[in-house]
């Protein structure tokens, strides 16, 4: 039996142009209401490698880990919220199996968590017929499935560049946008580096995907065959 850790992940996109998520502390307070290994061991059962809101995966050049790491803190879910000018928030998450499987168990465990926050979920449970036309990038919250890119730019210009036809968080930022360009004809390595770093960085921060996790795949081999 082999497994590994490739460029597949599944997310939790939230609209960044449509109320509440237009609000950064109200992402961030969301990013903190979750226990994320808990989504690994009960729902991928061991299977997969947190994301940490980082779209490029642990094998990709270039790709970094931000920090802080979220996790499960109530306390700095609340902090946000207050920051927000709530005490307490209820969102939808659209969610159905054909989105990814385990997505409506990982919606649940989701509304468990939150709840410890101050966070209502209320998990509404889409067909999986007509999902991808129907929910996705049309609901404010709701899941999602990449399989991933080898590159940073390839990924970042698929998913999370201004103008990217599968922009599914409706996110525009500036600086990122710059930078997507600028690193293109980069040959410094270095600096390249550098520069999706940032980027890594900026999506992490201030974007509104939640990359639960990155799905592990495992094969068996056996000589008799």
């Amino acid at each position: 039996i082999t497994e590994v850790s490739g460029y597949g992940h599944y997310v939790l996109p939230m609209n960044c142009s449509t109320p509440p998520f237009d609000n950064l502390d109200v992402r961030l307070a969301i990013k903190f209401a979750l226990d994320r290994k808990q989504i690994v061991d009960k729902i991928f059962l061991g299977h997969a490698t947190i994301g940490n809101d980082n779209p490029i995966a642990p094998s990709v050049k270039h790709a970094i880990n931000p920090e802080p790491t979220y996790d499960l803190d109530p306390d700095k879910a609340k902090f946000y919220l207050k920051k927000a000018g709530l005490s307490s928030l209820k969102v939808d998450l659209s969610v159905a199996d054909e989105a990814f499987s385990g997505a409506v168990d990982a919606a649940v465990l989701y509304q468990s968590d939150a709840a410890k926050c101050g966070i209502e979920i209320n998990v509404v449970r889409e067909p999986n017929d007509g999902y991808w036309d129907n929910v996705w990038m049309k609901k404010g919250w709701c899941a999602s499935y990449w399989s991933g890119r080898p590159t940073c730019d390839w990924m970042f210009s698929a998913a999370y560049a201004e103008s990217a036809a599968y922009n599914e968080t409706f996110w525009k930022n500036d600086r990122f946008n710059s930078l997507l360009i600028s690193a293109r004809p980069e040959t410094d390595e270095k600096k390249r580096g550098e520069i999706y770093a940032e980027m890594q960085q900026l999506v992490h921060d201030d974007g509104g995907q939640i990359v639960l996790v990155f799905n592990n795949y495992v094969e068996a081999h056996s000589k008799k065959l």
